[in-house]
């Protein structure tokens, strides 16, 4: 590994704007985070799971599921994630991070071990499978050096930049070796994050269908989608990256004042 200290930050808050507290919302009887940090504890390679949140009251539950489930917290500011991730990986000496977000409840592990392990032998200053999207939108993975996250924190002035992490590098690529993971089938259709009590449904099917497996992988969840393809389209007409274009809609309102 060219990396000595690996964490992967998932980030997460109650206050969402489009579906409030779906990070708590129930699957299989567990809140959806805890879903998202069992599969990514399941990664042998990595040295740290870190679960990145705010230091707003209605999210210290959050401190307390990553507590209990044998993870670190960490409480930072609310709507500047960026910092959130710096001063996260400044705490914690982390070398190299792997960004996941709370709201993806079926990120595949062996995609993460995938793409660590290409990071591992190549030298890339940011890699990830979304710069252009062949995966399922909720599989997304980012991996970037802390330097490229100083470099960012630095001159990352939109507040879009601010406040998705990784769209300064997205903006400025010449200024960064990156590379896109593409999958070996186009599968950016597929929409299995969560944003909307729609997209929780078919999370819950999913679930439903594979228990009592609760890690179980891409091509797992792509037979049951085979065997019942009408659950697709309960959240087929959603957006892909509507938070991102909220976001830069705050970046016009920036300019014009």
């Amino acid at each position: 590994m060219n990396a000595k200290n690996i964490a992967v930050m998932i980030q997460a808050r109650v206050g969402s704007r489009r579906f409030p507290k779906k990070v708590l919302a129930k699957i299989e009887n567990r809140p959806m985070i805890w879903h998202v940090i069992n599969r990514i504890k399941s990664i042998k390679s990595i040295h740290q799971v870190i679960l990145l949140t705010t230091k707003r009251d209605e999210d210290k539950i959050l401190l307390k599921i990553a507590d209990d489930s044998g993870v670190t917290g960490f409480a930072g500011h609310t709507y500047d994630v960026l910092k959130r991730y710096h001063r996260c990986a400044k705490r914690y000496n982390v070398d190299t991070i792997v960004r996941i977000t709370g709201d993806c409840p079926l990120i595949d592990p062996d995609l993460v071990k995938k793409m660590l392990n290409y990071y591992s032998k190549n030298n890339f200053d940011y890699i990830s499978n979304t710069l252009i999207p062949t995966f399922p939108d909720g599989l997304d993975v980012e991996i970037f050096s802390f330097n490229t996250l100083e470099i960012m924190n630095k001159n990352a002035k939109l507040p879009s930049e601010r406040e998705h992490v990784t769209s300064y590098v997205r903006n400025h690529k010449s200024k960064f070796k990156t590379f896109n993971l593409k999958n070996f089938k186009d599968l950016s259709d597929f929409r299995w994050t969560v944003d909307e009590p729609r997209d929780l449904e078919f999370v819950r099917k999913i679930y439903s269908e594979l228990r009592p497996k609760l890690l179980f992988s891409t091509k797992d969840v792509l037979r049951v989608i085979s065997k019942n393809p009408e659950i697709v389209q309960i959240s087929k007409e959603i957006a892909r990256n509507e938070g991102y274009l909220i976001s830069l809609e705050k970046d016009k309102k920036k300019f014009r004042h």
